[in-house]
């Protein structure tokens, strides 16, 4: 995986997204962003589910497929679910083994703490590229408290430097550091050789990814670090009810919306 380290060298900052089905990839990819996560976000997103532990590996691997079809040139990494990764090494290898072997991924997620140093370690030796993720890990929402700010505490912000080193010598190719104080991911930033990726960290960064549903504006509860840059659930209400006052009405479908076929007029 040498291509978000390229980019980072060349210090260009890595755009990242959230895409659950083929024709989102394919806009996406189409306008040239870097990488796109399958993540399980898709619960919340996608599923309609209140948090992302439900999501299953058959979830993340039907929708890894979908979007490696619809992608020709990002990166598509497939997001590892809740319980999938660390209940036992050879689970863990078979279910990230499935994104790159029958979803089509190029890498998978891992949300990582101590417990994934190892199995990041492993799955690197077995040729499966891992991307690392600290901070704010919502797989963790119940231990947590809820979707509240991480490493404000001196030892909490030095726990997540420490894994982030830890899991780049494991071989993790690059970190997602999600909804951290700025300046504690821009240390981390410079600690590391391989790229971070931010999500309300901060614009220290190499890089940054959002909900894609956060920036088309189809998220009504999108987190406070989120930028709308669209306004889609607006026009797509503006064009479903456009829809019905016209099947309403009469005037869909129209005349070149439908075929007559000669001879076939006198039936029965």
């Amino acid at each position: 995986m040498t291509t978000t380290r390229e980019l980072r060298q060349q210090a260009e900052p890595i755009t990242m997204l959230t895409a659950y089905d083929a024709h989102t990839a394919s806009v996406i990819d189409d306008c040239g962003i870097d990488i796109l996560l399958v993540g399980d976000s898709m619960g919340t997103e996608a599923l309609g589910y209140d948090s992302t532990l439900p999501v299953t590996v058959d979830d993340v691997e039907r929708h890894t497929a979908a979007v490696a079809r619809g992608s020709d040139d990002a990166l598509v990494v497939a997001d590892m679910p809740f319980l999938s990764v660390g209940v036992d090494e050879a689970e863990t290898v078979r279910n990230a083994g499935r994104m790159l072997k029958e979803a089509g991924a190029d890498a998978v997620k891992l949300e990582s703490g101590p417990h994934t140093v190892e199995m990041t370690e492993r799955l690197t030796q077995l040729g499966i590229p891992v991307m690392a993720h600290l901070g704010l890990t919502p797989q963790h929402v119940n231990q947590l408290g809820g979707y509240t700010r991480q490493g404000t505490t001196e030892a909490a912000a030095e726990e997540i430097l420490s894994l982030a080193r830890a899991h780049e010598d494991a071989g993790a190719f690059a970190l997602v550091v999600e909804h951290v104080p700025a300046n504690v991911a821009a240390q981390v930033t410079d600690a590391l050789d391989i790229p971070t990726i931010g999500i309300g960290a901060g614009g220290d960064c190499d890089g940054q990814v959002l909900v894609i549903s956060d920036v088309l504006g189809l998220s009504e509860n999108a987190p406070p670090f989120a930028e709308q840059f669209g306004d889609l659930r607006a026009a797509m209400a503006d064009a479903i009810e456009d829809y019905k006052a016209a099947v309403e009405a009469g005037s869909f479908p129209a005349d070149e919306h439908s075929h007559i076929e000669d001879g076939l007029d006198d039936l029965g």
